[in-house]
Parts: structure tokens; sequence; C-alpha cells
């Protein structure tokens, strides 16, 4: 009655990748994955391993990834279970991938050592591949623990194991993102979203003020008051791609407003801060809260 039973947590991993394998933050020996367990019946296993798929293609399309290769890998040449077992695992995920109308390529022999797996992968802005997210079926390792469930009829039966990741590792996953967007990334995605420049020492508190009203918009905000020149902060946080970039004055001080430049745009827009705190608080939103807004 309580199947599916999914547990998640972001893990750390642990492999012995020979030195000459290591590859920046994208082919690491220690990093964190978004590792997940799902205990489900046979029955369940389509619809769950549906939902899944669904779930990292909508994720992956926020990130602005369209095209993801899946590869289906089989069974290794040292494996656990017998032919027949996982001869139900892979039909069982070959069914799913239907379902999820995927369009898979074989990778024979991929598979890990307790069942067959999806592997989606991605490609970086050189032309490599990545693996990312996985998807397998797991008859193995619930036998080996013994797990069992409750039917309907009071009988006791094993459930199957599906093990899943939409990102991978976050390290990969972050080195993909910056390759991809050359650093300058979507403002929902930035670290820093905004940087409020003084033009004058005498503009200090009023950027302050700036800086705060952003902040309760949900911006991550940073204010820059060195002592230099207003052409240097800008150019100096433009190199750095910050998105927004709001330089405030005397003038804007008066009048309750700032003087707005986004990145890539050589015109600067006046607004009310009120105005610039509405505005820029909607586009910073991730896609999905962006869409639910828009509803």
């Amino acid at each position: 009655r309580d199947l599916p039973l999914r547990m998640a947590e972001f893990g750390s991993c642990h492999r012995n990748e020979p030195s000459g394998a290591l590859h920046g933050i994208m082919r690491v020996r220690a990093f964190t994955q978004d590792d997940a367990h799902i205990f489900c019946t046979e029955d369940q296993i389509n619809s769950e391993s549906v939902a899944f798929c669904n779930l990292l293609q909508d994720i992956y399309r926020d990130f602005g990834f369209e095209e993801v290769r899946v590869k289906f890998s089989d069974r290794p040449e040292v494996r656990a279970g017998d032919d027949a077992t996982w001869d139900k695992a892979e039909a069982a995920l070959r069914d799913a991938t239907d379902a999820a109308q995927l369009e898979t390529t074989l990778n024979p022999g991929e598979g890990a050592f307790y069942g067959p797996k999806l592997e989606f992968v991605l490609r970086d802005a050189i032309g490599r591949d990545w693996q990312c997210g996985t998807l397998q079926v797991d008859f193995v390792l619930p036998d080996r623990l013994d797990a069992e469930y409750v039917t309907e009829d009071g009988s006791r039966a094993r459930p199957v194991m599906l093990h899943r990741a939409i990102l991978g590792s976050l390290e990969r996953w972050i080195g993909i993102l910056i390759e991809q967007y050359s650093g300058r990334m979507p403002p929902w995605l930035s670290p820093v979203q905004c940087v409020v420049a003084p033009i004058t020492e005498s503009a200090n508190d009023y950027a302050d003020k700036v800086a705060d009203a952003l902040k309760s918009a949900g911006l991550r905000v940073e204010t820059d008051l060195r002592n230099e020149k207003i052409s240097y902060k800008v150019r100096e946080h433009s190199v750095a791609k910050v998105p927004y970039i709001i330089a405030v004055g005397g003038r804007e001080a008066e009048s309750n407003s700032v003087a707005l430049r986004r990145l890539g745009s050589d015109k600067q827009e006046t607004l009310a801060l009120s105005e610039a705190v509405n505005t820029l608080g909607k586009e910073i939103l991730p896609p999905d809260l962006a869409r639910q807004v828009a509803e």
C-alpha cells in the first residue's frame, strides 16, 4: 500500500578514477550527486520511469539543454543475477522508454552490475559527450537486502529498486553549464544577479537602500562602494558577466530612481526604484516559477 517509496539525498560519491582520466571538474574522484532510490512494484516500473524521464526533460529544458541523447546500457559481462532476471529488467526498461517516447541508442555491456540503465548524455561547447542523469532498474539488490512488501492479498513479495539521478555529478553539471553559457549565465542562474554602484561617495547610503530593496525581491545583490570611476566599475562587472548593473548618484537619490544597464547592452534605462524592483524581481525567477506566475 505504501509503494512506491521514494528516498533522495545529495550524497557524496567517491571513485578511484585513474589519474589520466581525471578532467577538471568534469571527471573527478570525489563528487556530489543528486541520488535517489525508488522502491516499487513491478507494475509500477513503467509509470515511475516515465515520470522520472518527463521530470528530467523538464529540468534540462529549463537549464537550456534542448538536445539530450539517451543511451540504453544493457548487461555487462561481469554482473549479479541470472539471465532471466536481466531479461525481465531490460524488458521493463525498454517498455518504459517506449512509453516515455524516448529515442535511445544501444550502449552494449555498459549497464551496472545489478541492472540495465539509461544514460542521459549532454554535449559540451566543444563537442565532448558527458553522461549526466541516469536511471537503473534493479531486481538484484532488493533480493540481497531481503527487502519485502505486503501485497494486496496479504502475501509478501520483493520490490524493485529504481536508482535515479537527474543532474548526476553536480561538479560536472556546473562545468557543462559554464561551458554552455561561456560564463554568461541566465539571470536566474547567475551567482551575483545585480551590482549597485554609486557614482559618488555621497550616494553610498542610497546604493545600500537600493540593494536592500532588490534583495527583498529575491535578487542576489552586491554593492560596489569602492572609490573608483563609475566607468571602471561598469566595465569590471560587465567582464564578470553580472546580468544587471545599477548606477546611482545624487540625481537618482533625489528622484528615488536608478540607472539600469543590462549585460550586453549599451543602453541605460532610468527607472523608478519600485519599477526596477518589480521588473528585475520577475526577470530573475527560475523558469518553473515564471510559468506559475504567468498562469
